[in-house]
């Protein structure tokens, strides 16, 4: 591996292991130009498991992505040219950033026509795991689909010590010639489930004893992943960008809707050659019920056994989101998501881009509260831009332990989120399920 390759992906240990997994061409990596930016290129790429007729899309050639990587407040600078056959933009999914260069395509800015290009300078404020993909309407589900995201980390400025960081995007490829997202095939149909764009399951072989952390992303367009842990018990330090508070996972199971993260930190068994697997659960938790478990990492302890460290501590919690949000003061809204194949977010439904009017309007530093009904007949992941949430209890008399950017919710049921409205612009909330989001399950608000 070059210097300069190094250096682009951030260099030291994540770099390497995203590096080998994935071995993207030399000549198709990202190159930094003189004024600091670093230019990808969306179009086609390699992907043995999209099976022709459709093609697989990627960014310098390959997908997922290259890792982009800056540590906390420095800029990142990002020079995106479309060689596509379709308008698309970059979107920064769990990066608090300037409305301007949050990639939005016909609310932020302007999709980019096909051999046009665009420069995005991001300073985000916080560290954390975000992804970036399209944003540009109708084609973003297919273009996703496909292959185009790829992620990105800012790393904290006192990182905890760990001893291997695995970065690992899980998608399920559409066999659809268009990409499109919504297909009911199995997922043990032509072996579609990917870990970094190889087949499943990624394996790695940590030294018994090892402290990993794993930063873990639902890259699919569509489809709800629940995830069970097998051979130890984890901690979450971080969902959505965010750090939490410390906890571990109910039953060993996580449930991540598309484009979600988790982050969680656990040490190795001692033994030699002793496993520990991430499983995608299938049965009645799979969209398809007759689908059967399917591993997506494997960490096997091999080598010579690492010395104990101290116990897991967690992440500092991020000073720039409030310890507490004024509930009683807040300026409250509905977002009711109905319908399908077309859908309508309250009663009424798109005939543009984007609605002509606001969800709601919510002056700089206002604290807000929504409220999320999912009146289709499947389960939904509403997502929102600019911000992260706290999840409230049912009675709004507290919230979860953690910070998110979406949520999953079932048929019929209701979820209420909080945040300080403290990022100026017009922001997305729609549904994370891309075909959906597409077929008009979309609405944005607006902070002045």
């Amino acid at each position: 591996m070059s210097l300069a390759r190094r250096t682009l992906l951030g260099g030291g240990l994540s770099a390497a292991v995203w590096a080998a997994l994935r071995r993207p061409s030399e000549a198709n990596a990202p190159t930094e130009a003189s004024d600091g930016f670093r230019t990808i290129e969306a179009g086609p790429a390699s992907a043995p498991l999209l099976a022709a007729p459709a093609q697989p899309l990627g960014y310098a050639g390959a997908t997922p992505g290259p890792l982009l990587r800056a540590k906390l407040g420095e800029a990142l600078k990002v020079r995106l040219v479309n060689r596509l056959s379709e308008p698309t933009t970059l979107h920064w999914r769990g990066l608090r950033i300037a409305n301007a260069m949050a990639g939005i395509g016909d609310l932020t800015q302007k999709p980019v026509a096909p051999g046009a290009s665009f420069d995005y300078v991001l300073q985000p404020p916080d560290s954390g795991f975000g992804w970036y993909g399209p944003h540009a309407g109708a084609t973003s589900a297919g273009q996703i689909a496909r292959g185009l995201y790829g992620p990105v980390v800012i790393d904290e400025a006192a990182p905890p010590a760990i001893d291997l960081e695995a970065i690992v995007s899980v998608q399920d490829w559409s066999p659809d010639p268009a990409g499109r997202a919504g297909s009911s095939e199995p997922l043990a149909a032509a072996g579609r489930l990917s870990a970094n764009g190889a087949p499943a399951p990624l394996s790695l072989s940590p030294a018994p004893g090892a402290r990993v952390r794993l930063r873990l992303l639902n890259a699919a367009a569509a489809r709800i992943m629940v995830v069970a842990v097998q051979g130890v018990r984890p901690t979450i330090v971080a969902i959505d960008g965010q750090p939490s508070e410390p906890f571990e996972p109910l039953r060993n199971l996580m449930p991540i809707g598309p484009g979600a993260r988790f982050e969680l930190i656990f040490d190795m068994p001692a033994e030699a050659d002793a496993a520990v697997r991430f499983i995608l659960v299938g049965g009645a938790a799979a969209a398809n019920a007759q689908e059967p478990d399917r591993p997506l990492v494997v960490f096997k302890a091999t080598g010579a056994p690492v010395k104990p460290r101290p116990a897991i501590a967690g992440l500092p919690a991020n000073p720039l989101l409030p310890p507490e949000i004024e509930l009683a003061q807040s300026l409250r809204a509905d977002f009711v998501l109905s319908g399908g194949p077309r859908f309508a977010v309250n009663g009424a439904s798109l005939s543009g881009p984007w609605p002509d009017k606001p969800l709601l309007k919510a002056r700089k530093g206002a604290p807000v509260t929504l409220s999320l009904t999912n009146k289709t007949s499947a389960p939904q992941a509403i997502r929102w831009g600019g911000h992260v949430a706290r999840l409230l209890h049912a009675l709004d008399d507290g919230w979860e332990p953690y910070w998110r950017d979406s949520v999953l919710i079932a048929p019929g049921q209701t979820a209420h989120i909080a945040f300080v409205a403290d990022n100026p612009g017009r922001w997305p909330i729609e549904s994370a399920i891309l075909d959906c989001q597409a077929a008009g399950g979309r609405s944005f608000f607006e902070v002045a």
